[in-house]
């Protein structure tokens, strides 16, 4: 981290979706998937998979916000996961899959809960959004497998039809702010390689 990025850390289901969609930000340095939020020391993915270790799949984003204000940081996140589903995205099941902002910062604490607050006075009407809000104690990285998961894995079938569906949403809706290698006026997600 340099003297001009700033970390933020989201938990909206599997790190491996959340993770694809990040990367892909102007102004974003590095995105790297971990867990936080539990009570067990340096967890392992199998750990966190059965749901008692408290930690959620989460991911720790650097980004510098001169190039990305954390706003829109909040409305890629919210934007590209269910927020009104607790301890679920989609098919992955369990509170390690919930929808949690872990604040590194005050300022991001306060601009949270006035997103949320605004998206739940958008409908009145629609379901409350269920995303936590919690400090950052620590964050702990996960397995290198996990790493750039999408772009290492996009033949298998979760990446096709899981994670490849989120990133032709952020691309079509989300155009202005992705990195310029990402940017495609189709709407659809470029070939990674």
């Amino acid at each position: 981290m340099n003297d001009r990025t700033e970390i933020a850390v989201f938990g909206g289901g599997c790190f491996w979706c959340t993770e694809a969609v990040f990367e892909r930000l102007e102004g974003v340095v590095s995105v790297l998937p971990g867990y936080a939020g539990g009570t067990l020391e340096n967890p392992t993915y199998r750990q966190v998979c059965t749901g008692r270790t408290g930690h959620a799949e989460v991911v720790r984003v650097e980004y510098d916000p001169a190039r990305v204000p954390y706003r829109n940081l909040l409305t890629v996140f919210f934007a590209t996961h269910d927020p009104t589903s607790l301890n679920r995205q989609g098919a992955d099941v369990g509170t390690e899959y919930r929808s949690v902002v872990f604040y590194t910062t005050e300022e991001q604490k306060r601009q949270a809960h006035a997103f949320i607050e605004e998206l739940n006075g958008s409908d009145p009407r629609g379901n409350p959004i269920v995303t936590q809000v919690s400090p950052l104690d620590v964050f702990y990285p996960a397995e290198d497998y996990h790493r750039e998961y999408f772009r290492n894995n996009i033949q298998l079938p979760y990446c096709q039809f899981v994670i490849a569906p989120k990133l032709t949403k952020l691309h079509k809706n989300f155009s202005d702010l992705l990195k310029s290698s990402q940017a495609d006026a189709s709407g659809k997600t470029p070939p990674i390689g």
